[in-house]
């Protein structure tokens, strides 16, 4: 019965490679394929109705409600004019010194990353970022990377995710927080890496980027002239800029619970930059379109807790276990070297990305006692990293790329070696703390 799961998880795998299906509703099918094949009875306890779609469903819901106020956040920022002028003060800052400019866009968007993941993030970072740096030299798949290895290395503060693993992996914030920090030196340090590496293969200006960059002030050009712009696009005042941060100082700094210290930072930057008449109805616009920036990874979230449930089912762990058991190292060092090799699993919605199969695989890792749940945490939280960068299906990969004029391919490619680096970093951390 082992097998005949691990075999419905490889044609999971096939249809969302083939794009047949959505990676949220093969995972459902899955779910229900393995609960059935698991012996799970129709309802009751341990069953296919109540247990993987009832409560399977519902059991990720503190992690969409995360999800949807940073939606919110990214929003408010975004329409506010908060984003677009953290990116450029830091272009006009750059001028035209195309590793200043891209150093500075990385930096913003992992303060992007901060509040909100995947295409949001990209795009407040990005439709800005990318044409300025690509006019001032730097390449065009640097320019989509840098984007991305700066969300990347703003995820782990991303307190959404932080929600998330503590209640996928039923672990205790404290421990998701602790791994979270010291996973951050690694991908910090890679990505600054990248940027120094990689801006000095020189790129070509294109009309495009210089001409949109003309009809907004994304580049220097006379102290007059910014400021004219700057009122044409009206730029946030500078105390709304620490918006991105405010979250951040009351879970980390006064160790305020998620939701709570999300909301501060909306009401903050809705406070900062909304005249009081004009707050409420800001307040439900922002949100509406929150909802529907959030509505695709609420769609997974859903998915992603009934394979879990699936996979926890008695009949599910008692049917991996010895086939689990069988292959994952025990080791440290065992564990560490064949983890780091099996990285590219984690692209293409693969069997170790957690937003994909993984989830089934780090349910069955926790069920079947082969790892504590904080080393799982270790695991999927250093291949997130490979995924939120390189993986050509995620939305944000898709976004950067399109609109820098390359192909996801090809900025797999180029960001690849830096955050499969990434990796190594965390499973070591995780090796020598939790095994």
């Amino acid at each position: 019965m082992g097998i005949v799961i691990i075999l419905l998880m490889l044609a999971g795998v096939g249809l969302m490679l083939a794009r047949k299906l959505p990676t949220a509703f093969a995972l459902v099918l899955l779910g229900v394929a393995v609960a059935l094949v698991a012996g799970a009875p129709l309802t009751g306890k341990n069953s296919l109705l109540d247990t993987v779609l009832e409560e399977g469903s519902v059991a990720l819901a503190s992690t969409m409600l995360a999800v949807l106020i940073g939606s919110w956040l990214g929003k408010l920022m975004e329409e506010t004019g908060i984003a677009g002028t953290l990116v450029r003060k830091i272009v006009e800052f750059g001028g035209d010194r195309p590793t200043v400019v891209a150093l500075g866009v990385l930096a913003v968007s992992a303060l992007v990353g901060t509040v909100t993941g995947s295409a949001p993030a990209a795009m407040m970072a990005g439709i800005i970022g990318i044409p300025a740096m690509i006019a001032v030299g730097v390449p065009k798949t640097t320019a989509a990377g840098t984007i991305l290895m700066g969300i990347a290395a703003g995820m782990p503060f991303e307190l959404p995710v932080w929600q998330f693993f503590s209640t996928a992996l039923e672990l205790p914030l404290d421990t998701v927080k602790s791994f979270m920090l010291r996973l951050f030196p690694f991908a910090a340090v890679f990505a600054v890496l990248y940027v120094l590496v990689e801006t000095r293969r020189r790129g070509v200006e294109h009309t495009w980027s210089l001409a949109s960059l003309d009809e907004r002030p994304d580049r220097p050009s006379g102290g007059d002239r910014r400021r004219g712009r700057a009122r044409r696009m009206g730029d946030a005042p500078w105390y709304a800029l620490l918006a991105p941060a405010v979250p951040l100082v009351l879970a980390l700094g006064f160790e305020l619970a998620i939701i709570p210290s999300m909301l501060a930072g909306v009401l903050y930057a809705l406070v900062a930059t909304t005249r009081p008449r004009e707050m409420n109805k800001r307040l439900l616009r922002t949100l509406y379109a929150g909802f529907e920036v959030a509505a695709p990874p609420i769609t997974l979230f859903v998915a992603i807790g009934i394979l879990l449930a699936a996979v926890k089912l008695p009949g599910a762990i008692e049917a991996l276990d010895p086939l689990v058991k069988a292959v994952s190292p025990g080791h440290p060092a065992a564990f560490v070297v064949v983890f780091t090799l099996l990285a590219p699993l984690c692209l293409y919605r693969g069997p170790l990305n957690v937003y994909g199969l993984g989830a089934g695989t780090a349910g069955v890792l926790i069920s079947a006692g082969v790892y504590p749940a904080a080393a799982v945490l270790g695991l999927t939280a250093s291949y997130n990293q490979i995924f939120g960068v390189a993986d050509p299906t995620s939305t944000q990969t898709v976004w950067a790329a399109q609109y820098a004029g390359v192909s996801p391919q090809q900025v797999m490619l180029r960001t690849l070696p830096y955050v499969w680096c990434v990796a190594p970093g965390g499973l070591v951390v995780t090796a020598a703390t939790r095994l």
